[in-house]
């Protein structure tokens, strides 16, 4: 869901998330940018609440990354932001710089976790420098730069019947937004079962 019109006041539970690919070639024209569609597609079909999705593709320039991150939360409103690409090695790579900059506390576990599940698929996931934050009240996720990782990082492994492995991140992140007092995202349990202490669920929606 991708509705502009929507507004906090009208739908309490409506989370605005924000979108950030980084990728100079794609911002550049280069090819086109594959991060946000993936991004936008797995969060569509994960997400069952009302959301707002607000999108910004941009090169790997610090400074450039540090003000969208805080245009996004302090003046956009987004409770959760997700970015996708410069978590490398590379000397261009520097999201994970520019997100500690503007974070108040890291949330090491998400960016752990993100490199135990591609730890599954290749040895070069040592590599890779995702980390996560909050800055006020909203949570920033770095994410892998590929499509493939960025889905198997957020919804985590399952096997042929669907029993999940390795959780995902995106899991615990409903919480989180819940304890940052932010709105109350449920999910899809076929994509992702967001995964709450019981005195913090609601009672089911009578039909």
């Amino acid at each position: 869901m991708n509705d502009l019109a929507l507004h906090p006041s009208d739908t309490p539970d409506l989370c605005t998330i924000g979108l950030v690919s980084i990728s100079d070639r794609a911002s550049g024209g280069v090819y086109p940018d594959q991060g946000l569609p993936a991004l936008r597609d797995w969060l569509a079909r994960a997400i069952t609440s009302p959301v707002n999705f607000i999108e910004r593709l941009i090169p790997d320039e610090q400074a450039l990354i540090e003000t969208t991150l805080i245009d996004l939360i302090d003046q956009q409103g987004c409770q959760l932001v997700l970015t996708t690409g410069g978590t490398g090695p590379a000397k261009r790579d520097v999201t994970p710089e520019a997100t500690r900059a503007v974070i108040d506390r890291e949330m090491p576990g998400f960016g752990e976790q993100m490199r135990q599940i591609s730890l599954q698929f290749v040895p070069t996931a040592i590599l890779s420098r995702q980390l996560a934050g909050i800055r006020g009240q909203s949570l920033i996720l770095n994410l892998p730069g590929q499509p493939k990782a960025i889905s198997e990082t957020l919804a985590g492994l399952q096997d042929a019947s669907g029993k999940v492995l390795v959780p995902g991140i995106f899991a615990a992140v409903p919480y989180c937004i819940q304890l940052l007092d932010g709105p109350y995202i449920e999910t899809d349990p076929a994509v992702v079962e967001a995964f709450r202490p019981k005195a913090a669920r609601r009672p089911p929606k009578e039909s």
